[in-house]
């Protein structure tokens, strides 16, 4: 997963909003977003080494995480994939586990989010572990908010789309979040950040949405919590050159 925006209590209708891309090689083996029976859990999930980059429970919490783009990472002991199913597993789960054990990781970002506040960690940040509050909020391949030009973009064109669609109903919302979530405009080159690599690679790596042949978005995931307790979940999936693959939506009333 490599772009997130998100909204607590920022919608009088869906207190909790997520729009996500995930960018990955189109080789590696995924299945498709499901229910995991042994975890009471929607989520899909990496075949390669096992794990998700996003994952929803019965009650409406979301978890996600990205990688931290490095020049030459260090492989982790352990796949990140397993992090966002840690934080569903109970509430505590993140802050008695994580610090002891971060650095079995390569660099992550964590979030763990309820339907108006969530929690942040990441092993890269100089004071890992946050709570975070209402508002709007961008994650990408570095810390909560770090200003890159895609991060912003999304960030900012995810704001406005909640605002429009007040009251349209949440099919019309996560329609028009998909589309926003398509914005393949590069960067201009005066605004790339300096990740370690080289600068084709930053390039190709600046759009919100990134059309490539081998690596590029491979899904697109809108969910929205709302204040009645539904819960709408909607799963876009791409093939090489941003070509639509299969749409998954699960819907649910939250458990109480």
């Amino acid at each position: 997963m490599c772009l997130i925006a998100f909204a607590l209590a920022q919608h009088p209708e869906y207190p909790l909003v997520v729009a996500a891309n995930r960018d990955e090689f189109f080789q590696r083996p995924t299945a498709a977003m499901d229910w995991w029976p042994d975890q009471n859990l929607l989520a899909g999930r990496d075949l390669s080494s096992g794990g998700t980059w996003l994952a929803v429970s019965r009650d409406g919490r979301v978890a996600a995480v990205t990688n931290v783009r490095e020049g030459s990472p260090e492989p982790g002991r352990v796949s990140r994939g397993e992090l966002p199913v840690l934080a569903l597993s109970g509430p505590d789960a993140i802050a008695s586990q994580l610090p002891a054990h971060q650095h079995d990781y390569a660099g992550f970002n964590l979030l763990s989010l309820a339907d108006r506040s969530g929690w942040y960690y990441s092993n890269r940040d100089a004071h890992p572990g946050r709570h975070i509050h209402r508002g709007v909020y961008g994650l990408s391949n570095h810390l909560l908010q770090s200003p890159w030009p895609k991060l912003l973009r999304l960030r900012d064109g995810f704001a406005s789309t909640l605002r429009k669609d007040l009251g349209a109903g949440p099919q019309a919302l996560h329609r028009d979040l998909i589309r926003l979530l398509q914005d393949d405009t590069p960067a201009d080159d005066r605004d790339l950040p300096d990740t370690g690599v080289d600068i084709a690679t930053e390039r190709m790596l600046s759009s919100p949405f990134i059309r490539g042949e081998a690596y590029g978005t491979r899904a697109t995931t809108i969910v929205s919590v709302g204040a009645s307790g539904e819960i709408l979940v909607t799963e876009q999936t791409w093939l090489p050159f941003g070509r639509p693959g299969e749409q998954r939506q699960f819907s649910w009333q939250r458990e109480s």
